[in-house]
């Protein structure tokens, strides 16, 4: 026997009015999109996404694969999404340890290694970021040597080049490791980070580590002190308790604010304009200046980031989901 649909009914009210509501949000934005559509037409300014496969005529200045200026605007925006994942999931992974270690040095009972910690969280967390972006870019920049005079770290060399590091290659004989040399004028051989690379890296690390800091010691905090009391009667190290008691039920509380670092350092490597890194926002600026589409470049923009927004939510809840599940 089917049940009976009354408007009576709350809960049929309220999915009739989501559904109104939805359909409004899609005619207003229908008529957002003919609106535009027409004024640029009106006024003689070319429209649509067929630039997308038209040659890009501009160089990019490092990438993670070969583009030419004859490829495509939709390879060039490949190429800056590319460069964007590729400063923004080490970013992540360097604020997450230095930010778990700031957190936990947050909480010590040395008041000196407290107090630095607390230094670093206010220093970082009152600046704007595009100042630390800024002002990494011009230490790299400005106060390194010359790559003639690099500084030698080991197999590293540092310059005002960036930073040259031994990369494997395939030879007759299996792999091999080819390190950078210094010569007369240059680094040369090896692979390199650019300084626009490694100052924007640096900048979003060290700065969503403050961050991340602060959501740990909340964390850590927010366990019972009983917790701790338990385990340490059973005999058990400080270093051991934090590890093996502590942190596991902090982090299902530090997980949900912990993917908003996440979105947020994804979402401000667009900064990277700045200091001439070509992320993905960088490439959407050069594509506008030569072809005039202001508003498609931006389309592409803000769907590219809403996708990497709510991949990287949809990862962290499953991730969150599944931590929840094996603590109860």
């Amino acid at each position: 026997m089917q049940a009976k649909v009354s408007w009576r009914n709350p809960q049929v009210r309220a999915l009739a009015y989501q559904w109104l509501a939805a359909l409004l949000l899609l005619c207003l934005l229908a008529l957002l999109v003919w609106n535009t559509r027409h004024n640029l037409q009106t006024r003689g300014i070319p429209s649509g996404f067929d630039f997308l496969l038209q040659p890009a005529g501009f160089a990019i200045g490092e990438s993670l694969w070969r583009f030419d200026a004859v490829q495509s605007y939709a390879h060039a925006f490949a190429v800056g999404l590319g460069n964007t994942l590729r400063v923004a999931l080490p970013g992540i992974a360097l604020a997450t340890l230095l930010g778990t270690l700031l957190g936990v040095g947050r909480l010590s009972s040395n008041s000196l290694l407290r107090s630095l910690c607390r230094l670093y969280v206010e220093w970082f967390r009152n600046i704007p970021l595009l100042l630390h972006l800024l002002m990494a870019y011009l230490l790299l920049t400005e106060f390194l040597p010359d790559p003639a005079a690099a500084l030698r770290i080991g197999p590293l060399l540092l310059s005002k080049g960036g930073l040259a590091f031994p990369v494997p290659v395939l030879e007759a004989g299996g792999w091999l490791w080819s390190p950078p040399r210094q010569t007369e004028f240059a680094v040369e051989g090896g692979g390199a980070l650019t300084p626009e690379f490694l100052a924007l890296w640096l900048g979003l690390s060290l700065y969503t580590a403050a961050f991340v800091a602060e959501l740990v010691r909340a964390g850590i905090e927010s366990v019972p002190r009983g917790q701790w009391q338990a385990a340490q009667a059973l005999g058990l190290r400080r270093g051991l308790v934090l590890r093996h008691v502590v942190m596991p039920q902090a982090l299902r509380l530090v997980l949900p604010p912990l993917t908003n670092q996440y979105l947020s350092l994804t979402k401000n490597s667009s900064l990277g304009v700045a200091i001439g890194y070509p992320e993905l926002v960088s490439i959407a600026n050069t594509a506008i200046n030569q072809t005039g589409r202001a508003v498609e470049c931006i389309a592409v923009v803000m769907a590219v980031y809403l996708s990497l927004s709510l991949l990287t939510a949809l990862l962290m809840n499953r991730y969150n989901q599944r931590l929840q599940a094996r603590g109860t």
